[in-house]
């Protein structure tokens, strides 16, 4: 629904309501059709290319306006520079209403292809835009099962392709709509009926369209991403009058490269936060490997070092005729002055480090805790990223906190004196321990701007050491006397070091 949907963003709080039906409208030669319709435009019997007075006969009240389809366009190019900033090195657009994105070797960064589908799907949902998303061998197969599946994401294990796209219809070919007319005239209605039919028989009838679409579903032949590139972009290549294939030699041609590019970034006062590595092969296909960095890196050592770790991910083929190295995200960074004075101490730089786990496990995976200012607990800290700037905040300083606080408060068995004193025994996880010391109460009372039943919420906080010299953090929901302020039930909340 991209150009429905865009037109809805576009148009904001003057947009129809979504169960209003909306269409489109545009001139195929001299008539008047519908170039694009909602989902309650298509749920009233109306489609594409139906004449623009058939469609506000059948649907009273439709609302109609004039499809943009160059603005649609460009709209689809800036989505497809989204998908590249955020996902994988390779993207580019899939007119008329999609995205393709070749994600080998970066959909691990994004928690697997499943998770990087649904978050993708879901982050266009948040903007307004419907949309579906679809994992495949190839293109060809990818493009079908996104547009006629029947799963909002789906992901196909490699090597099982064929029997995903065999049962949909001749029209996810990508074939033109008078090739897919002439063949449902003749009968066929499946990706299957075709593949079964003699090639030589189609040939004759419809060209060499058919089969060449039906190879490339299968990934029978190869059809290269031209992956877009931001406008004034850093990138530097190297093209090769012979094809190399070699580790060894890929690696020093990537520190060239990374000596060419830290140069172009110098002269422009910017250091590199993303770096994106395309490998062109002999055969048309395209290599990639993306890393990123935590801070704007100028280092010529540090980036090589970055990039020559992923190269035993990349098959050359029958070799590499073209290397690209792009900053596809790149910020200013100023020079640092050196310290002069033998009392002053470095600062401890372990954003080196913080990028090589990152391109190793996923930037997402890495992270610290950061203090929120709030007297709960549970909403006292937050993850940020690990180089995040310090914001000055603090924890409270009077009563000491547990190295480890579980993910919820979790119930707890005691054996304790109303109202104000700690458990002399608990029992947590089937476990029963003795109360050798304790400190407390620490009362916490409930933020009450936040939520109504925190209004007369109190918890009061005890730190217990057991016989064995292991401490925790419980605590009693309620003041011990008034049951408005909590069930007093008891909960385990965190684990001293």
């Amino acid at each position: 629904m991209w150009p429905t949907d865009r037109f809805r963003r576009k148009s904001g709080a003057a947009a129809p309501p979504p169960e209003t039906p909306l269409v489109l409208i545009g001139r195929d030669g001299r008539r008047r059709v519908v170039l694009a319709a909602d989902a309650a435009a298509h749920a009233a019997g109306l489609r594409i290319g139906m004449p623009a007075s058939k469609a506000q006969a059948l649907v009273p009240g439709l609302v109609v306006h004039e499809a943009d389809p160059e603005a649609d366009g460009n709209a689809l190019e800036r989505l497809a520079l989204w998908a590249l900033r955020r996902y994988a090195p390779i993207a580019a657009a899939d007119p008329p209403d999609g995205v393709v994105i070749d994600t080998t070797g970066a959909d691990h960064l994004h928690g697997g292809e499943a998770a990087m589908l649904t978050d993708m799907v879901e982050r266009l949902g948040a903007a307004g835009l419907v949309a579906r998303a679809a994992v495949a061998d190839s293109w060809g197969a990818a493009h079908a099962l996104a547009r006629f599946g029947k799963r909002t994401t789906t992901v196909i294990p490699s090597g099982e392709t064929a029997p995903a796209v065999l049962v949909l219809p001749i029209a996810a070919l990508r074939l033109p709509a008078a090739t897919v007319d002439g063949l449902r005239q003749l009968g066929f209605e499946t990706i299957a009926d075709l593949a079964v039919t003699p090639r030589a028989q189609l040939t004759m009838r419809f060209g060499p369209e058919p089969g060449r679409r039906l190879d490339q579903a299968f990934a029978r032949v190869s059809e290269p991403i031209e992956p877009i590139r931001p406008e004034g972009i850093v990138e530097v290549r190297r093209n090769f009058a012979e094809p190399i294939g070699a580790a060894e030699t890929i690696a020093r041609y990537t520190g060239r490269l990374v000596v060419e590019l830290c140069a172009e970034l110098e002269t422009r006062g910017q250091g590199a936060r993303r770096l994106d590595l395309l490998f062109f092969r002999v055969d048309n296909r395209v290599e990639a490997i993306r890393v990123g960095t935590a801070l704007p890196v100028r280092d010529v050592k540090r980036l090589t070092r970055l990039l020559t770790d992923k190269i035993e991910t990349i098959d050359p083929g029958f070799g590499i005729e073209l290397m690209r190295l792009a900053a596809t995200a790149a910020e200013p960074l100023r020079a640092k002055q050196m310290i002069s004075s033998l009392a002053e101490a470095a600062e401890p730089d372990v954003s080196d480090v913080i990028d090589i786990l990152a391109n190793r496990v996923g930037v997402d995976r890495l992270y610290r805790f950061a203090p929120v200012q709030s007297d709960v607990p549970e909403r006292s800290v937050r993850r940020v990223a690990p180089m995040a700037p310090d914001t000055g905040g603090g924890w409270p300083g009077h009563w000491p906190r547990p190295a480890r606080l579980l993910p919820r408060p979790e119930p707890i068995e005691t054996v304790a004196l109303l109202p104000d004193h700690p458990p002399v025994t608990f029992t947590w996880r089937g476990v029963r321990r003795r109360v050798k010391r304790a400190d407390g109460p620490e009362r916490v009372f409930g933020e009450w701007w936040k939520r109504d039943v925190e209004l007369a919420a109190v918890r009061d906080y005890f730190q217990v050491e057991d016989e064995n010299g292991e401490r925790y953090w419980v605590y009693r929901a309620g003041d011990g006397e008034d049951t408005a302020t909590g069930s007093h039930k008891w909960f385990m909340h965190g684990i001293f070091g």
